[in-house]
């Protein structure tokens, strides 16, 4: 089943949680993938803030699935910046393989965030962001 940004922004967080939990890994992809933050899910305030932070601050990620990286897209430029680590592992949400997305090492500026990414359908992934083993927030990448 297919879901686009739209019905991934009206689920509630149980919701979310139960789509990931449900979802394989999937390849690491490769190329670039328009991103959606998802914050305050299932809410009349959800798409309005994921439209003002893809304008202003982060519209995604470009996968360089060979080299096992990644670099975000973002400010209003779409600037490429932000490395991370690409590689499967036991996502912390429940121990069940994800793609892991890790800022640890390449990144100053995000060092403490991890994110993790399960293909909820074809070229398309839900993700979790964490800070220091925090949960903070979803997000989604369309390919």
């Amino acid at each position: 089943m297919a879901y686009d940004v739209s019905k991934l922004l009206a689920m509630s967080q149980e919701q979310l949680d139960e789509l990931f939990r449900n979802s394989p890994a999937g390849e690491i992809p490769d190329g670039e993938a328009t991103g959606t933050a998802i914050i305050s899910p299932g809410t009349v305030f959800s798409e309005s803030i994921a439209r003002m932070i893809n304008l202003f601050a982060w519209q995604g990620k470009v996968f360089d699935a060979r080299r096992g990286v990644l670099k975000n897209k973002i400010s209003p430029f779409g600037l490429e910046a932000i490395l991370a680590k690409v590689y499967k592992g036991e996502s912390w949400l429940d121990q069940k393989e994800c793609i892991v997305l890790d800022y640890a090492e390449t990144s100053v500026v995000a060092h403490w965030i991890r994110d993790e990414i399960r293909c909820i359908a074809p070229d398309a992934y839900l993700g979790v962001v964490y800070w220091d083993k925090h949960r903070l927030i979803d997000f989604s990448l369309v390919f």
